[in-house]
Parts: C-alpha cells; structure tokens; sequence
C-alpha cells in the first residue's frame, strides 16, 4: 500500500490528466514514469515481480492449471486452432536478418486506413473503467479469492462451491477477484476455467480486466489467447484490446511479435486511432527503434491522426534512452510549433534521466526552463519527481538538497519523500546521516511510517548492528508504528547474513503472535541462511513449511539446496526433497535433475543417477546435453564404456548436440582404457550431429598424455590437413612425447611433416631433437632438420640464439 500511495501521490497528480486520454496511452505512461520507489522499502513488490518471473514460462501453453487434485482445467479447445508464427521466435542470424523488414511490413497498416473516430470514440468506453474498493470487500469476492488460495488441497466440493459462486457474481465482481490475485498466471488459470463453466459467459468488461492485467506480465501468449477468445465469442475488439496485447509482446522483449499484433488488427478490420498509435511508438522506442518510431509519427500525420503529448513524450523517453538530451530538448521546444505544447511530464522525463547521471546544475536549468518557455511552474510533485528520482539513483546528498530547497520555497515534503532519501542514506551505509534525518522528521510533525522505519532497520541490518535494528524495531511499537512483513523480512535476512539464522527461523515460528505473515521472500532469505550454515535439515523442513502455506520455492532456490545436500553427500535427502517439490507443484526443471544425477555419480552410486534419469523421463523432463554428458563421464570413470556410448549415442537420437565438454568427456574416457577404435567410431557418429573443429587435436593430445603415440601418429594426417597454430601446437606435444620416451627419430619424421605442410616446428624443440639423433648415430637426420629452417629463411646464428 506504501508503493501504491508513492505511485498515486507522484504521478496521480501530474500525470492523471496527461495520459488518461485514453486508458493505453496509461499503459505506455507507466513504464515511463519517473516515480520514485524506494527499493529497500518496496522489497516486497518488487520480489513479487522476481517471483512471477521465474515462472511466466510455465504459463505460456493453455490448460496448465492449478496443482492438486483438482484445478483449473483450461481446457479451452478452440485456442489450440491458433497460428504458430507467434509462438515460437526465430533465433540467430536469420531471425536478425528479417527483423527489419518485418518491422517495415508491420508499420505499413497505418496507411491503408483513414479512421473513423465516431466508431473509436464508442469504443473506447468499453475498455475504460474502475473498480471500487467496496467490491474488492464484497463478500462473494472475499469467499472467491479464499477458495483459488486453497487450491493445492482442491476437491470436487470445493469446486462445486466455486462453480455456485461464479454464477452469483456480477461482472465487475470477477474483474475484481481477477485483480485481486497476486500471480497473474493464476488469475489467468481462473479466467479460463470461469469460461469453460456450464450457464455462464465473461462479460465484455472482463475480457478487457483480464488484457490489462496481462499487459502489466510478460505473459504475452496468454493475452494473444484471451484476444482470440473475444474474436471467436463474438466480443467486438477495440484498439485498446490490441494494444493491451502488444504491451505485453513488448514486456517480453518480443518486437517482432508486438507489431505482428497491428497486422492482426488489420486483418479483423478495426481502424487506429491515436491510443493504439501511441502504444506502437511506445513499442518501438522501447526496442531501441526510434527511427522507425518517428517514421511511424509521420504516417499518422499522413493519415490524420495527430499526435498528442503522449505520443511526444514517448519520443522524448526514447531520446533519453539512447543518450541523446539535446535532441529530446530540441523536441521538447518543437512541440509548441506542432501545436502541442509540452507538459510537466515531458520536463519530468528528461529531469530523470539528468537526476540519473547526477547532472544537478543541469536539473535546475531545466526547472528555470520550465518557468521561462512553458509557463509551468515548478510544483511539490516536481519536487518530489526530482527526490525520489536522485535517491533511487544513489545521489542521496543531491536528493536532500532538493528537499531543503522545497521546503525554502513552502512545499510540504512528507514522509514519502523524505523516507525516499533515508532509504538512499541506509544503502550507502550511512545510518548516521538517516537516523539524524528521522530526528528532523519528528521536528517538523512529519511522523515515520513503517516505510522509514523499515529503511533503517535494513540500514542497520547491512552494516551488522543487528541490536541496533532489534532496537529499532521496539521503537516502532512505542510510537504506534505496527511493523509488516517487509520490516520484519529486513530483520530476517540481517540475522541470516550474520550468523544467526536459527533466530530467525525462530522468529517466523512466532510470526502469528505479532500478527505479521511471512511471505515468499521470508522464507526464501530464511532458508538460504540456514542452508549457509550447513543446517540443512532445518532449511529442508523451512521448505516443506513453505510449500505447505502455498509458497513454491522457484528452480534457482530448489537447486541451491540440492547442491548443498550433494555437497554435504546427503543426496538422498536431495532425491527426497527433489520429489516433495515436483509433487507439490513446484517449477522443477532438468537443471535440477540433473544436480541430483551429479551428486549419486559424485558418491559413485550409478546405478541411482541412472534411476533419477528414469524419473526425469516420467516426470515429463527431458535431460539435455549436459544431463547425458554427467552420466556418460561417470561411467566412463568406472570403466563401463558400452553403456556410456549407448547413452550418447541416446542423445543424439533425441536431436541433442554434443557439447564441448561432452567431446572432452569422451576422449578423455576412451583413451584412460585404451579404447582408441570404439571412441573413433563414437566421435564420428557425434561429428555428423554436431561438427567440433579441434576433436582430433584433442584425441591425439590425449593420447600423448596416455602414452599410446602409435594411435596418435595415426591421427596425425586428419590434423595437419588445416595446418593451424592449434595444429603446431598438437606436433609439439606428439614430438615431446616421443623425446620423454627417447624415440628421437619419431619425433623428427613429425617435424618432417609440419615442414611438409608449412608449419614451421619450434626451433628449440628441433634443437633437442637434432641433439639426439646426433647421440642416436643419426647425424644426417639431424643435419636435414636444421637444414629445413635455413629453407625457410633463418640463418644458422639465429638457430643457436
């Protein structure tokens, strides 16, 4: 609620106006906003973020629903029919080469249009609504979101129950129980099995809820199915629909596919207008293609669309973005000219990007500017743009020279921005500097909330005054200050980087008393102190708490554990928990399997690595190269060669190539037991799945390593056919090795041939070469070697430098 409050104090009144022009053009202003978020205080929204990511790609097929029993079965038949361009992004050279073009293609629409804004204008309202705090606290709304939290305990009752509910509930009901979820995949898995039920169908409001949710996530498929979903139910899709979709395309990182959405919106006949022009500019600006962003504004001029303040500050941003001030204050001083003159925003975006590089004096030119060409004069949201952006950035000094000049000139600073810069002091270590400043809170009536508090409990915690925090922490009860789950996860995560993570953890078994709830975050910092320690037991049964309160450990996390278990050689606790995770629903991966695989070949039980390979297959997780390499090298190590080979040659089967350490794994093998033709035959069937340039150098160095040079002769024609350095560098180890074993003769018909093929042997090494065949009875051998260098240029003086 804290961020929430800082997001509507700082742009609620600046920007509400500007960009409400229409309800995508907020879309676009969102990432834009120079809203200052002070990250310590905000760890808990911004880990949500953290958290969504790591599983956005599990969402990206239809019909993955809850885990459980029973879940959302997203059965949604008609989305299997769906175009496959979109779903799948070329990779390399070739996507690169016809992105372009493509882009091209894709900005060509807006010139076979000529609009109709009658039609636009109707639209419009269908896409634009809010929803009141009363309906989040409806009842039937409340009993909905406590049912979807249950649902990795889910029965057929309880999706009775649900199914009732759905058919109680008015439309702006569900958009709110849609947005009162806190992972979007879930509201989205709920959205899907609400469309599926018998006697009930979204309204047109809910579609549009559910876009805009989506355009916030990176889950780009689900928004593209939720649009043909409205096309295929007969739900007339407004520029706002599509452009819902393209911001999404555009959070992904996918421009190509973000664009393709304007050539959908050709094809199903639905004219632009200025909001869904404004988020294509906001598309390509935030791919870095700004020409093609301004080559775009003209077309829309082309065709009558004039651009307003939204589409310029898209350009601005854009500009600043690539470093280029002085262009966006050149736009900015065009705009009064092209009949739109700049706004506070348009000020505001350049500022950040000054207050970024801490270009203070540089800052207040541009306020003076404000004043001087738009007649806009400085307010306390200026203000607070310019603290919040300094003090995100570091520049905390800087930030607090703003907020002294604010106050000289009669602006209120409250304890939002200046819990802005106490939070800048806390991460530069300077509790000093942060705790003086509370001090000067209290003076001016402007009482810390829990966000100041929490800044410096965490200010406190960095530097190690882990008593001091506590402290802290007592003095926010006495002052009527309640602490949340953010202040007493800062508190955890002190104790766990100091040693004392069984404190913590105490502290969470005792979380209900002082009515706070810990969260994913919690838990996570709490565990990896304890798996720090080397209590791994405990941080195992943290894990299982954790998944119990529906907390789902992400891969990253559910591998740090399982490689300390390994490490510690407890690796069947690791199997054990590997299991628990995948059973619970968790996002287990092949990396995962694949540590556990490690771990048994670490500990030699191979027969155990082989069976979690097993388990991977029944799992629906299919091992990669490396998986197939882990194992190959660990029988390989045990002499079992035949069944290494066979699983190599498994992988290439299943279209894996083989890796750099898959070939040195097999080399290294092969030649340890002498078993220079099996491994021949095993390199030549890897060879045509996947070509390694080096192979051969590296068999015949293994060989020399192994002592079979006869074998390593034998190779020795497929290398010098590229007569390389690393080939020069392969005779030399071949002729070291015959000199080790005293085979002189062997070691000049080498040389013989790297001068046959103009590679120019070492002349040191020759030297010894031709000292021995002269103590072997050779002389004339050694006289036609030296005689070669004199061939090539080099004169005897030379030779014995």
């Amino acid at each position: 609620m804290t961020i929430l409050r800082l997001n509507h104090y700082l742009l609620g009144k600046a920007l509400a106006s500007h960009f409400c022009v229409n309800n995508l053009s907020c879309i676009a202003l969102n990432l834009y906003s120079v809203s200052g978020s002070y990250s310590t205080t905000s760890c808990e929204a911004q880990n949500k973020g953290k958290f969504n990511e790591n599983f956005n790609e599990g969402f990206g097929k239809v019909g993955y629903g809850f885990s459980g029993e029973l879940g959302f079965a997203a059965s949604v038949n008609d989305n299997v029919e769906e175009e496959e361009e979109d779903e799948d992004d070329e990779v390399g050279g070739e996507a690169e080469e016809k992105e372009s073009s493509d882009i091209d293609e894709s900005l060509e629409f807006i010139s076979s249009f000529h609009g109709n804004d009658n039609k636009n204008k109707q639209r419009e309202n269908i896409a634009r609504f809010e929803i009141d705090e009363s309906e989040f606290r409806h009842p039937l709304v409340r009993e909905v979101c406590r049912l979807i939290t249950l649902r990795s305990t889910w029965n057929p009752k309880f999706e009775g129950n649900l199914r009732h509910l759905l058919r109680s509930l008015k439309p702006r009901l569900v958009c709110a129980v849609l947005r009162s979820q806190d992972d979007e995949r879930v509201a989205l898995n709920f959205f899907y099995w609400a469309d599926q039920q018998w006697r009930y169908r979204h309204d047109t409001i809910v579609y549009y809820t559910m876009l805009d949710i989506l355009s916030k996530t990176k889950l780009c498929q689900g928004a593209r199915r939720v649009l043909r979903l409205m096309r295929r139910r007969g739900i007339e899709c407004s520029p706002e629909a599509f452009g819902y979709v393209m911001v999404s395309y555009s959070r992904a990182g996918k421009l190509r596919n973000a664009l393709r959405v304007l050539t959908l919106m050709q094809k199903a006949g639905v004219e632009p207008d200025l909001s869904i022009c404004n988020t294509a500019i906001y598309v390509l600006v935030k791919g870095t293609k700004l020409e093609k962003a301004l080559r775009f504004l003209e077309r829309m001029q082309v065709v009558g669309i004039e651009p307003d303040a939204v589409t310029y500050n898209c350009l601005i941003k854009g500009y600043c973005d690539l470093h280029r001030i002085d262009d966006a204050l050149e736009l900015i001083a065009e705009m009064p000219a092209k009949g739109c003159p700049p706004d506070k925003v348009s000020y505001y975006t350049v500022m950040a990007h000054l207050c970024k590089d801490r270009k203070v004096e540089e800052v207040k030119r541009l306020l003076e500017s404000m004043v001087q060409n738009s007649n806009l004069i400085p307010d306390q949201v200026t203000y607070n743009t310019i603290i919040h952006t300094l003090s995100k950035h570091g520049h905390a000094d800087d930030a607090l020279a703003f907020l002294r000049e604010a106050e000289d000139k009669g602006f209120h600073i409250d304890k939002v921005g200046y819990s802005a810069v106490v939070d800048s002091f806390c991460k530069k270590r300077r509790i000093d500097k942060a705790k003086s400043l509370v001090i000067d809170m209290y003076s001016k009536g402007c009482n810390p909330d829990v966000v100041t508090y929490t800044a410096i409990i965490d200010g406190f915690c960095r530097i190690g005054k882990i008593d001091e925090a506590k402290k802290m922490l007592q003095q926010m009860y006495k002052h009527g200050c309640k602490p949340n789950t953010v202040t007493y996860t800062a508190l955890l995560n002190g104790l766990c980087h100091n040693g004392k993570s069984l404190e913590a953890r105490d502290l969470i078994n005792v979380s209900e008393e002082h009515w706070w709830t810990p969260n994913a975050i919690t838990y996570s910092a709490v565990m990896h102190g304890l798996r720090r320690e080397g209590k791994l037991s405990e941080a195992c049964d943290l894990i299982r708490e954790m998944i119990e309160k529906g907390f789902l450990p992400n891969p990253v996390e559910i591998n740090l554990l399982i490689q300390s278990l390994c490490q510690n050689q407890n690796v069947v606790e690791a199997k054990k928990y590997l299991e628990e995770c995948l059973h619970k629903g968790c996002a287990v991966n092949v990396v995962n399997f694949t540590t556990v695989i490690y771990g048994f070949c670490q500990i030699g039980d191979l027969d155990a690595a082989l069976s979690v390979l097993d388990d991977m297959y029944l799992s629906n997780k299919h091992p990669d190269a490396i998986t197939y390499t882990t194992l190959f090298d660990a029988l390989g190590k045990k002499g079992r060669l035949d069944e290494a080979a066979e699983l190599i040659v498994k992988m290439l089967g299943k279209g894996l190539d083989p890796t750099p350490v898959t070939y040195r794994s097999v080399i290294h093998r092969f030649c340890q037991w002498g078993r220079v033709d099996d491994m021949m035959k095993l390199l030549e069937k890897m060879l045509a799945r996947k070509p390694f340039k080096t192979v051969y150098n590296q068999v015949i160095e293994k060989l020399c390593d192994f002592g079979n040079l006869e074998e390593a002769e034998e190779l020795l024609g497929k290398v010098l056919r590229t007569a390389s350095k690393l080939d020069a560098k392969t005779c030399h180890v071949l002729m070291e090795s015959y000199l080790t074993k005293g085979m002189a003769i062997s070691a000049y018909k080498v040389a013989c041939q790297m001068f046959r093929r103009n590679l120019i042997p070492d002349l040191k090494l020759c030297e010894k070469v031709s000292k021995k065949l002269v103590l072997d009875g050779m002389s004339a051998e050694a006289d036609i070697l030296m005689l070669r260098f004199v061939e090539r240029g080099l004169q005897q003086n030379e030779m014995h430098l």
